[in-house]
């Protein structure tokens, strides 16, 4: 349909949002598409949409198995689709705004305790092989940062700042920010940079590459860190996000301020970033319980 279509390269081109998101996004209006004009999606009119026409498909996508969380998701992609059909006067109000559904229970993101990370980066590895320091760089590089996998793939090597110990993200939506590290991540780019130009791949753009010189793509990353993650740590759940909680939740937990989090991660809002808050306080609390004299203490 046209006017999916053009939404999509509205949000894709002039708001920049994720390739996942504009997937996301693509995916619940066609399923709505189907839903609500199987017969002939041609002739679909957004004017004739109801709220109520809405509240029987997401009772369909309730049925069919869909979490609370999918759903909130889905309505959320007709509301911006709609919001921009009121825009270009295609349509003259929004349906999926009268659709009120019940508040997605909040999920605590997965983390790794810090000994444990601590142990995993310090494990003894080949040093002198070209692509198994690049996945200790890989897993270094995201928990003393906090980048997201897109970032990781993304980052240049005139992107870093060997000097100033810096560098120069372009994250979500094109927003940079600049992000301080460490030596031993400095150390660590010096070492890689030295092995990569020892195996004649030293003029690549990306600061990581495979043999070849060519950039990384995503799914080597998160079969890097995935696999890192499962050998050496206990942990629910093993994906770069995960390293990428575990830098907040660290950064929290050892005094860091929560506005200078925000800032690191490339959190539009605060609200984001407080998520983790809620993670240092459950490690709070169970410290007292397990410290203090009379926690246990009952009448």
């Amino acid at each position: 349909m046209k006017l999916i279509d053009s939404f999509l390269t509205y949000i894709r081109c002039e708001l920049n949002y994720s390739v996942h998101t504009v997937s996301s996004y693509s995916y619940d209006l066609h399923q709505f598409l189907s839903f609500i004009s199987p017969a002939d999606s041609v002739q679909f009119d957004p004017k004739l949409v109801t709220a109520s026409d809405i509240r029987a498909w997401v009772a369909a996508c309730s049925r069919q198995g869909n979490s609370r969380r999918t759903i909130h998701r889905k309505v959320q992609s007709l509301r911006a689709f709609y919001h921009y059909l009121n825009r270009i006067d295609e349509a003259a109000d929004n349906p999926a705004a009268e659709v009120t559904l019940a508040r997605a229970p909040g999920r605590l993101p997965v983390v790794i305790r810090e000994e444990e990370t601590n142990q995993m980066l310090d494990h003894d590895f080949d040093r002198t092989d070209l692509i198994a320091y690049r996945n200790h760089l890989i897993v270094l590089l995201i928990y003393t940062t906090g980048l997201r996998r897109a970032e990781v793939v993304a980052l240049r090597n005139a992107d870093i700042d060997l000097n100033r110990n810096e560098l120069k993200v372009l994250g979500k939506r094109n927003k940079e920010r600049v992000i301080p590290f460490g030596e031993e991540l400095r150390q660590a780019i010096i070492d890689y940079r030295q092995l990569r130009q020892d195996a004649g791949i030293d003029e690549a753009e990306h600061l990581l590459t495979r043999p070849n010189g060519l950039p990384l793509y995503p799914k080597i990353v998160h079969d890097v860190v995935t696999k890192t993650l499962a050998d050496n740590v206990h942990a629910t759940r093993h994906s770069p996000h995960v390293l990428r909680h575990s830098f907040a939740t660290d950064m929290l937990n050892n005094g860091a301020d929560l506005n200078a989090v925000q800032q690191l991660l490339g959190h539009n809002s605060l609200s984001t970033t407080q998520i983790y808050t809620h993670i240092s306080y459950r490690d709070l609390k169970q410290n007292y319980q397990l410290a203090h004299p009379r926690a246990q203490k009952t009448n």
